[in-house]
């Protein structure tokens, strides 16, 4: 399972969508779709802005965890 993590990123930060909209110039329905953890796919593009705007790496946004089934 990938657990996304942006939403707590931003809380730390203390920046909202807007803010992060405007920094990254990305859609304002992407960077929805990601804080709130509903995003199936991710463009490469999108990881680049959003990294490079919040000034972390891709392992601090998303994670792998192993089910715990498994």
């Amino acid at each position: 399972m990938v657990e996304n993590r942006l939403s707590e990123i931003m809380g730390r930060k203390r920046l909202k969508i807007s803010d992060v909209v405007k920094g990254t110039e990305l859609a304002r329905n992407t960077v929805v779709e990601l804080y709130h953890g509903r995003a199936k796919r991710v463009d490469l593009d999108t990881l680049d802005k959003l990294c490079s705007f919040l000034g972390v790496g891709i392992g601090e946004i998303f994670e792998h965890k192993k089910d715990a089934g498994n």
